[in-house]
């Protein structure tokens, strides 16, 4: 069985506050892309994971043999997996490669073992292997509250492309989240970008973006922020950073434009894509 995982960008991220467990209160507007690794599911004797990129972990660490350890607790069975990945999605990049993967495992064995558990109830064993897991389970334009546990979906009608450009360095989610400071950082709106989305705004999706951790993660690696005023300079609508970076990405409805600044960023940086945003029927989800 042969699943999509999904990259996906945060429209809005705003960190609202520390929690006393450690872990950070959000509220985000997110949505999936085009863009997808291709994730291989077999049965197997025992739980194997490879890939075709290298630099992908294949021990415990990786969240998709967590998402399956997690399975067969709750669920009771018994089967192994043989999990293959072609990685199109970045690490470190702010595009939930991980995340994308480890869910496609989970709506993947759910299928095949014809467990038919409703998308909602796998939602909790996402929140288990990472915040952004549930998120990218369900698979839609959705906003995410809580730690990322809560997702609600949001219809829409929107058409844009997304740019996407990562540059060397990477960033790490945990320092994005400890170094940022509260008396210094913005808090976007996200109930602004949720009614672009809803309306099909794409002007007022455009005022509307935004990004807490911008603020943690251009500290930590200005060429974040060099990137994103290049970007912004080269007159696209709406930029930002996705996630905890470090992936700027710029919306458009001008084609030409596009097209001529991916070329000329993919002599600078090492990874340059044009994707947009994917359509999902989220009536089924509400």
């Amino acid at each position: 069985m042969i699943v999509e995982a999904n990259a996906k960008i945060n429209l809005c991220l705003n960190v609202i506050g520390r929690r006393a467990d450690g872990y950070h209160d959000l509220d985000m507007i997110m949505v999936p892309l085009k863009l997808a690794d291709q994730v291989e599911i077999t049965l197997a004797q025992e739980d194997r994971l490879s890939s075709d990129d290298r630099n992908m972990p294949l021990d415990n660490t990786n969240t998709i043999l967590k998402a399956i350890q997690k399975m067969r607790s709750v669920y009771g069975f018994t089967q192994r997996f043989h999990v293959h990945v072609q990685k199109r999605i970045p690490m470190e990049a702010g595009l939930a490669g991980g995340s994308s993967d480890a869910a496609a495992v989970i709506r993947g064995i759910n299928k095949l073992l014809e467990l038919n558990l409703p998308l909602q109830e796998l939602l909790p064993i996402g929140k288990a292997v990472g915040a952004d897991v549930p998120f990218c389970i369900m698979n839609c334009p959705a906003r995410v509250q809580g730690i990322g546990e809560r997702v609600e979906p949001i219809l829409t009608n929107l058409d844009f492309s997304v740019l996407l450009v990562k540059p060397s360095v990477g960033i790490s989610t945990k320092e994005a989240y400890q170094t940022l400071d509260f008396t210094r950082c913005a808090h976007p709106a996200c109930d602004r970008t949720a009614a672009a989305l809803k309306k099909s705004d794409f002007s007022a999706l455009c005022d509307s973006i935004g990004n807490t951790l911008e603020s943690s993660a251009f500290t930590l690696a200005p060429k974040v922020c060099e990137l994103k005023q290049r970007i912004l300079q080269a007159g696209f609508e709406g930029v930002l950073m996705s996630g905890s970076g470090s992936t700027v990405f710029a919306i458009t409805r001008n084609e030409k434009l596009l097209k001529e600044q991916a070329a000329l960023l993919k002599q600078d940086y090492p990874f340059v894509e044009i994707t947009e945003m994917k359509k999902t029927d989220c009536e089924i989800l509400l």
